[in-house]
């Protein structure tokens, strides 16, 4: 049942993300605003539903892991780190930072290099 809700909650907050994309107007041509806008809306929202919701729920399954998922998934690296800090696991909040950021360009790159003719 969990798979469920996070494919129906996925989907649709991939739809929003999409539909954010294209509402918002270029303010300023080069710079992903709608991205940013929904990465900050995601993180917020996260922040909201992690305090509120029951861990085990079926909410849980289709608004965070499914819709949070699906908008953005910056949202669910920002509350691992917060998570981590709160915890004082500061040597494995840096280094899940460093490497997530890290080794996220390196595979962007990669991909794009692999993916040239």
């Amino acid at each position: 049942m969990n798979w469920l809700l996070v494919f129906l909650g996925g989907g649709l907050g991939s739809v929003c993300r999409y539909a954010l994309s294209r509402m918002l107007p270029q303010v300023q041509p080069g710079f992903p605003w709608a991205t940013l806008f929904a990465n900050l809306a995601g993180c917020l929202l996260i922040g909201l539903l992690a305090h509120s919701l029951a861990h085990d729920s079926a909410w849980r399954w289709l608004l965070i892991a499914g819709f949070c998922g699906g908008f953005t998934t910056f949202s669910t690296l920002s509350l691992e780190c917060v998570q981590l800090w709160q915890a004082q696991q500061f040597a494995t909040l840096a280094l899940y930072l460093a490497a997530s950021l890290i080794l996220g360009l390196t595979a962007v790159a990669a991909g794009l290099m692999l993916g040239r003719p």
